[in-house]
């Protein structure tokens, strides 16, 4: 796929941030991290809105509790105020265009660039890039917007940190699938753009 790239239009996708992930108990949501990922997918967000640029948010369905339309948890995390009119994609796979209407939304909108953000790092943040990056856009990688819990080995049961975890996810995108960016040069590119 070729996107005409002759425009800088970005676009934020914040993939899975939604309640969803609090039925999997107190101890695993308490397990989180980072700590301040509250903070920066807000002002990512609120920066977006505050220079009226396109907010796609996504939001993963299965079968696992929280994460069915029909569970009160699924909906966007409410610390990010969700806005009427600002589009939902439901997805059913960890990259956000699979099977979503997200690719021809934003090819209608001009889009070229995508910000990407959210939950899981690793898993639906990670290959939501890859594919944006592989469908011909340029993207950009907030890991420190996105959020993640330890995980442990299948063979070893050695402990992997949220730390690692997104250390490990910024040297296999970075120059590569994405660019891996702060929240503070998302905004002012964005800001240099308008």
């Amino acid at each position: 796929m070729i996107l005409k790239k002759n425009n800088k239009k970005y676009a934020l996708l914040v993939v899975d941030a939604q309640e969803s992930f609090k039925a999997k108990g107190e101890a695993f949501w308490e397990s989180r991290g980072p700590g301040d990922f509250e903070r920066h997918i807000k002002s990512l967000v609120t920066g977006f809105r505050n220079s009226n640029q396109p907010i796609y948010f996504i939001l993963h369905s299965d079968d696992d509790p929280g994460f069915s339309k029909e569970s009160p948890l699924f909906r966007v995390i409410d610390f990010l105020d969700y806005k009427s009119g600002e589009p939902i994609i439901i997805k059913q796979v960890h990259n956000a265009f699979t099977g979503t209407n997200l690719l021809p939304m934003l090819i209608q909108d001009g889009i070229s660039q995508v910000v990407v953000c959210g939950i899981r790092t690793e898993q639906c943040c990670e290959t939501t890039a890859r594919v944006a990056s592989d469908l011909g856009f340029d993207v950009s990688f907030v890991t420190q917007a996105t959020l993640t819990f330890p995980m442990h080995h299948p063979f070893t049961d050695e402990k992997m940190t949220v730390e690692q975890i997104q250390t490990r996810t910024e040297i296999v995108l970075h120059n590569r699938f994405a660019e891996i960016v702060t929240v503070k040069s998302a905004l002012s590119r964005l800001q240099g753009e308008l």
